[in-house]
């Protein structure tokens, strides 16, 4: 992803909220699914951390890794994840 369409993905993300909260126990199950269900929902998602602020970054790292969302950001406490939708027909976002 070049930074041209992470930033087209920041502009995007401005006016969305957070979908999923990240708190005390970190990455759980739970969390992992909501990840995933938002992501095949929205393609386009906040991720906002209450706890864990310090390893924000190894756990956007993790979420990245498990669910194959590309991170376009992380402004404050809030990780901005996208993953393209594989069928062309449900897409809602075009990269430039």
């Amino acid at each position: 992803m070049t930074s041209t369409q992470r930033k087209q993905l920041r502009a995007l993300a401005h006016h969305l909220d957070p979908v999923v909260f990240i708190g005390k126990q970190g990455l759980t199950e739970g969390v992992m699914a909501a990840v995933v269900k938002a992501l095949s929902a929205h393609e386009l998602i906040k991720v906002r951390f209450l706890e864990g602020k310090e390893e924000k970054r190894e756990l956007t790292d993790k979420i990245s890794e498990s669910t194959g969302a590309e991170i376009a950001g992380i402004i404050g406490h809030v990780a901005i994840l996208y993953k393209e939708n594989p069928d062309p027909k449900k897409r809602q976002i075009e990269l430039d």
